[in-house]
């Protein structure tokens, strides 16, 4: 009869605790998981726009992404309206009430009378990411704001940067 080879039995002095490495391994995990942003909204902002700063750390949701800089009003890619001097231009501002901007007012009219987009939530429920830049006086943005609103997109929502 055969016998297997064994080895000597020792006494060990070393043996290897992984408690505390998973321990620390899941903390990692959770910290990742914290500070890791799922946002699906891709926004690049306009040359030469300066994002006014926050604190908030909100994850926008998928909206029309209107774009006012001191030169020029933009939907998405199109531009919309010329700005001089950090303001609209006369004969983009209706006579009769001086804080409706005609151009802008068709524009999303015009989007939330498509077919296509018909059953778009951000159409369907009027959401506008504004990208405004921060030297521009209220009383453009109140403008931009008032004129949203008149075209049944009430839900705006100021794009920021995460200030330090």
């Amino acid at each position: 009869m055969r016998r297997r080879f064994e080895l000597p039995k020792q006494k060990s002095t070393f043996g290897l605790n992984i408690t505390s490495m998973t321990d620390m391994f899941t903390i990692l995990l959770v910290f990742l998981l914290q500070t890791y942003s799922t946002s699906t909204v891709e926004l690049i902002p306009e040359a030469g726009l300066r994002l006014p700063q926050s604190s908030s750390n909100t994850n926008p949701v998928e909206s029309i992404k209107l774009v006012v800089s001191k030169e020029v009003v933009k939907i998405d890619k199109t531009k919309i309206a010329s700005m001089k001097n950090a303001d609209f231009e006369a004969k983009d501002i209706d006579p009769n009430d001086t804080n409706f901007i005609l151009p802008l007012f068709n524009e999303l009219d015009k989007l939330a009378k498509d077919e296509k987009l018909k059953n778009d939530p951000a159409v369907k429920e009027g959401r506008i990411l504004l990208q405004a830049d921060s030297g521009l006086p209220y009383s453009v943005l109140r403008k931009v704001m008032y004129t949203a609103s008149m075209a049944g997109f009430p839900q705006l929502k100021l794009v920021t940067l995460v200030g330090e």
